[in-house]
């Protein structure tokens, strides 16, 4: 009887040292299993930390690459804006001088018909008259050759807003209803484009 109740004794230890043992082996699996779940999250976000700083440094290489492309298109269109403009003063001054080179032999015809006229009397009146004409010509072929010319105004013609400007109103039985009566003022034209319109007097 005492011999079972050892061999019980001892069973009983061994099953309550097993199962320790069992319970030891199992948390040292659950330890083991969490240590490396932690450890692959952890290298999960190093690699997630990585690839995130290397993302931020290729936004910052492209950020910058894109501020130097667009301070390289500024200058090269402000010094385009630059070159452009003096082109634009350039041609408005050879322009102008052209034209004033144009004039100025008028300019000195006109001079010296109005000394002519100065020393004038009743015998030469028709010479100086005759001089004046001539000026008028001579104004008129210049502006001629740099492109300007005259729009043709006369009495009876139908009056167009689009190239005269009526200053006064008159009633004419000889016209009919808004036909020009009288040009007070030549008008003139530079390639379609009015420079001046016709001053005249409007009838009916």
């Amino acid at each position: 009887m005492e011999e079972n109740k050892d061999e019980e004794i001892v069973k009983g230890q061994e099953e309550e040292t097993a199962e320790e043992t069992a319970e030891e082996v199992v948390s040292e699996a659950v330890e083991e299993t969490a240590e490396e779940a932690e450890a692959a999250e952890e290298a999960e976000e190093t690699e997630e930390s990585a690839e995130a700083e290397e993302a931020g440094a290729d936004s910052d290489n492209k950020q910058e690459e894109l501020e130097k492309r667009y301070m390289s298109l500024y200058a090269e269109y402000d010094n385009f804006r630059k070159r452009t403009q003096k082109e634009k003063e350039n041609l408005y001054a050879d322009a102008v001088a052209d034209v004033t080179k144009e004039f100025l032999t008028v300019l000195d015809n006109i001079d010296r018909a109005v000394e002519n006229a100065k020393n004038a009397d009743e015998n030469s009146i028709d010479k100086v008259i005759e001089g004046v004409e001539l000026l008028g010509k001579q104004a008129g072929s210049v502006l001629a050759k740099i492109g300007v010319e005259e729009i043709k105004t006369e009495r009876g013609e139908k009056f167009d807003p689009n190239l005269h400007e009526a200053v006064m109103h008159v009633e004419d039985e000889e016209l009919g209803e808004q036909e020009i009566a009288m040009v007070f003022s030549k008008g003139y034209r530079y390639k379609g484009k009015v420079i001046r319109h016709a001053v005249v007097q409007v009838a009916n």
